[in-house]
């Protein structure tokens, strides 16, 4: 029976009451407020209510600034986690990413080789040291990670699966690299994998006893930088030590270049700081050039080859339906491209020094609130004391029992008053809470390094006590 001779339907299928593109862009901030609620994360918002954050509507992006609804600039020295090193709507990756569109290019053609992810990973190669040339392609950080862990652990043999990770590590939300991410929050109560072990960050002892005493450990997975941890670093000659115990016990070493990578802290990987290479690393982010969900892994040949290296191993762990998918790897390829044509690299090391010097006199100015300075290049940790240590030395150990409930409060009064007094955007850390993250897009100026310090010169200028009765003001407001 041909389509054509079949009975016609009575009804056709009705359309749901669905909003347009432009009815989205046209929702005010009290309907937004209302299916976010409904429909995503009613719980998430409480929070966002806390610091003021469900009060604003970005309306569009550009360079260094958010633009609100009420047409007010936004610094942004968040920088999505790490996602916006050319900052927003780059003009370069948006005409690359027009062109290909216009062209009618290919989106999706995963029977074929495709010319566009072949080039990323040519270039990823290119960008890698050591033999750090064999890549897989993925959308988020999470999926590049997994594909990490599990390049390791097939080249690693069945009889060493155990995984060694630091304390205060995040490493992804998907399941498998949950098991290695140290946070309670994280975890849920869901059932992980059991073969994994736990060290202190940047302990060379412990990681030693531990490849010692445990044959079955076949891999050791560390962020060169802990981004959520605090933006905490491992002592230079720890990272020489530990290529030195991975060689000799023929451990390999995963490096989550994550959110540290791609240039932020004055080095393409952060681990090039320290003049050595790991076995594989993951790259995600501002890979995406701030306009598509990119990750990648990327593994020494030897590595890769022992894991998927035969057609009988090769589809284990191939791309899935949307890695290296056309727009994503070309708005890739032009990224890399714009990151060492317009010298972002070397922005970010030599603007991150004038960054941290700024903070560092300001540390020196307000120093019973600040407690540390920290970071490199555009990944900057920026301290706060616990709420008792702020306090005259007589009501210390009244509030002192307080500290841990406590802790986050004060940055996340700072951060609310940088935004609504300042048009001045931080970030937050998950495991310490005290700790303000910077981040901002690799193209920061010295000028817009200025506007922050001065925005969080005021802030502090108010003292502790004002910054609290500020923010319940503005609660009650």
């Amino acid at each position: 029976m041909k389509l054509s001779d079949a009975p016609a339907r009575e009804t056709k299928t009705a359309k749901p009451n669905l909003l347009t593109v432009e009815d989205a862009k046209a929702l005010d901030i009290k309907k937004i407020n209302e299916l976010f609620t409904e429909h995503m994360n009613p719980g998430q918002l409480h929070f966002m209510k806390l610091l003021g954050f469900h009060k604003i509507k970005i309306e569009r992006a550009e360079g260094m600034y958010y633009f609100d609804q009420n047409g007010r600039k936004i610094l942004d020295f968040f920088g999505g986690f790490g996602s916006l090193a050319f900052g927003h709507n780059h003009p370069r990756i948006l005409e690359a990413r027009k062109k290909f569109a216009e062209e009618k290019r290919q989106e999706i053609a995963i029977a074929f080789l495709s010319q566009y992810a072949t080039a990323l990973a040519a270039n990823l190669a290119a960008c890698s040291p050591g033999d750090l040339d064999m890549v897989f392609l993925g959308s988020s950080g999470s999926e590049a990670m997994e594909a990490a862990i599990k390049v390791a652990e097939r080249a690693a043999g069945p009889s060493r699966p155990k995984i060694v990770y630091a304390e205060n590590s995040f490493h992804g939300k998907t399941k498998g690299v949950l098991s290695i991410t140290d946070g309670t929050l994280y975890r849920g109560q869901f059932k992980l994998t059991d073969n994994t072990f736990r060290v202190p960050f940047g302990d060379i002892d412990a990681i030693e006893a531990a490849f010692k005493s445990d044959p079955t450990i076949g891999t050791i997975v560390l962020e060169t930088v802990q981004g959520g941890g605090g933006i905490i670093e491992a002592p230079a000659e720890f990272w020489t030590k530990l290529r030195a115990l991975c060689d000799k016990y023929g451990v390999l070493w995963v490096a989550d270049e994550v959110q540290c990578g791609f240039g932020r802290t004055g080095k393409f990987y952060a681990f090039e700081h320290y003049g050595v290479v790991p076995d594989v690393t993951a790259l995600a982010k501002s890979l995406g050039g701030g306009k598509a969900a990119m990750g990648a892994m990327i593994a020494s040949r030897d590595v890769y080859m022992k894991a998927y290296g035969t057609s009988k191993t090769a589809m284990i762990h191939a791309m899935a339906t949307f890695g290296g998918i056309g727009e994503a790897s070309i708005t890739s390829i032009e990224a890399l491209n714009v990151l060492y044509d317009e010298g972002l690299i070397d922005n970010s090391a030599e603007t991150g020094d004038y960054l941290i010097a700024k903070l560092r006199e300001l540390h020196a100015k307000y120093p019973t609130l600040l407690k540390d300075v920290r970071g490199r290049g555009m990944m900057v940790g920026l301290e706060f004391h616990d709420f008792s240590q702020t306090l005259p030395l007589v009501l210390r150990p009244v509030v002192a029992a307080l500290d841990d409930k406590l802790k986050g409060s004060l940055p996340g009064f700072i951060g609310s008053h940088l935004l609504r007094d300042h048009g001045v955007l931080v970030a937050f850390t998950e495991y310490n809470r005290n700790v303000i993250r910077l981040e901002p897009p690799l193209i920061c100026t010295r000028e817009n390094v200025d506007e922050f310090i001065a925005a969080l010169d005021e802030v502090l200028s108010r003292g502790v006590v004002k910054i609290v009765t500020d923010f319940v003001r503005a609660q009650v407001g």
